[in-house]
């Protein structure tokens, strides 16, 4: 029998037995767990107060063959809380996995997964295309499609606006707004970057460019949190339209999207739409120098997967692209949720 070193198992860079190589090929039972908790609804019903075991499987439907391995799973990743036989949501669920709260990824976490595929077909099909999956030979892919999809892309701007409040407290720390006045958010989705911006530094005035479908939930978001009068939206195709200028132009979660090329084109684009002395910040998942984090390697993969011309980037590229589009690097900070911003400025 192989004896296993303690806590070797699923931890990077531990490949040590049989049971670390097997781990990294189960990888995917944890996102399994997590997608059966989300479908069965074990988050919401723990939403007001714990519950015992039996009472939450009770309430779950689950049968009782695996409902305690179930349960205590989710309590051994981390996603729930268990004590005296009781069940309750982890901190990091309460904030994340609650349809009716903020911070809410699940639903981004069931599409993605859906748009994925349920096997590694998507992945195996890249691999030896280089096509995203779903793709026709328009070079249309299958994440296009929530933005005529109310209820989906509700869920995938929930998603975005978890990430971008998490970034907008970084940027807020990492950039003196005090000798700036305006701001343009390009591919700003529904403003929550922005008026979390403007909530800050009252004295700020920003507008935010994305696809025309996002203006209704741009208005009601501005005004829910009180900035109507601050900030406003264009829609349009950065690549086609005038970016609006502005002191500080932002591209958020942008240039991923897009080959080299038409990256250096946005990053032009933006040049000209910032104020002479003025500022650009380019914030994004950006790969490690040493591509050594597995967690922003696969998500290239998974932008990959989804997107016909998606893929990641080192911050080295980035501020290649920028100094290239004519700006000065300044600074490269890190971001909460995985992110990277250079920020660059306009002499």
């Amino acid at each position: 029998m192989t004896t296993r070193k303690p806590g070797t198992a699923g931890r990077p860079g531990a490949l040590e037995d049989p049971y670390d190589v097997m781990f990294v090929g189960w990888s995917f039972v944890r996102s399994r767990l997590l997608s059966a908790a989300l479908e069965l609804g074990v988050f919401a019903a723990l939403a007001e107060r714990p519950l015992g075991g039996a009472e939450l499987s009770a309430r779950l439907g689950l049968h009782p063959r695996a409902a305690r391995d179930f349960l205590d799973a989710l309590a051994a990743v981390g996603l729930l809380s268990r004590a005296d036989g009781r069940y309750g949501n982890s901190p990091a669920a309460a904030r994340h996995l609650l349809p009716d709260r903020d911070g809410y990824v699940g639903g981004f976490l069931r599409m993605t997964s859906e748009l994925m595929g349920n096997d590694a077909q998507g992945l195996t099909g890249l691999l030896r295309t280089g096509d995203a999956r779903g793709q026709n030979t328009a070079g249309e892919v299958p994440f296009t499609r929530i933005f005529h999809d109310p209820e989906r892309l509700r869920l995938f701007l929930s998603a975005m606006d978890s990430f971008s409040t998490a970034v907008a407290e970084g940027l807020c720390a990492s950039l003196d707004w005090s000798g700036y006045r305006t701001f343009s958010d390009i591919g700003g989705a529904r403003g929550n970057l922005a008026a979390r911006l403007a909530a800050a530094h009252p004295w700020l005035t920003g507008t935010v460019l994305d696809r025309p479908a996002m203006k209704a939930p741009f208005e009601d978001l501005v005004a829910e949190r009180g900035v109507g009068d601050r900030l406003a939206f264009v829609g349009g195709d950065f690549f086609v339209d005038d970016l609006p200028r502005a002191d500080v132009v932002i591209l958020g979660s942008v240039l991923h999207d897009w080959p080299d090329e038409r990256r250096l084109e946005l990053l032009r684009r933006a040049h000209s739409a910032v104020l002479d002395g003025g500022c650009l910040v380019v914030y994004d998942t950006m790969l490690d120098e040493e591509r050594s984090r597995p967690e922003s390697l696969l998500l290239s993969l998974v932008m990959m997967t989804q997107s016909a011309h998606a893929s990641g980037f080192s911050a080295a590229q980035c501020r290649q692209w920028v100094t290239r589009a004519g700006f000065t690097v300044r600074r490269t900070v890190s971001l909460p949720a995985l992110t990277t911003a250079v920020i660059a400025r306009k002499n």
